[in-house]
């Protein structure tokens, strides 16, 4: 907690005198975020460290993958998680998208209620889009 604060005080020792971090401007728009921004993003939530990477059981605390990313609609919301399923060192692996209301968490895991390796297998195979 002593180095989130040190943290903290180091990023408003840095900030200008409108409250915005100094930083390069483009056109009239201020890069960066405002003091009380910061204080939101130093308490706030992490994909990487809470989400990303952890494995995903079924209700029988069976391992059926691993969350490898989250997918952020246009409108700003978290409505997917990709789960990677099966493979070896990425080979054969099988990454599926599942509807983030189906993901529960419980007891500090995450749970996907129904799922066997089999099933999440069976399910489309998702791609991101090309560009």
């Amino acid at each position: 907690m002593k180095r989130m604060g040190l943290l903290v005080l180091s990023c408003i020792v840095l900030l200008g005198p409108g409250g915005h971090a100094a930083a390069q401007v483009a056109g009239s728009t201020t890069l960066g975020v405002t003091v009380e921004e910061l204080k939101a993003v130093a308490i706030g939530w992490s994909a990487k460290r809470q989400i990303l990477g952890k494995t995903v059981y079924n209700e029988k605390n069976a391992r059926v993958g691993r969350i490898d990313d989250i997918i952020v609609t246009p409108e700003r919301a978290v409505s997917y998680v990709i789960i990677g399923a099966g493979g070896f060192v990425g080979l054969g692996r099988h990454d599926v998208a599942i509807p983030i209301n189906q993901l529960q968490e419980q007891d500090g895991k995450y749970v996907l209620s129904g799922a066997t390796k089999e099933a999440i297998k069976a399910l489309p195979k998702f791609e991101y889009a090309k560009k």
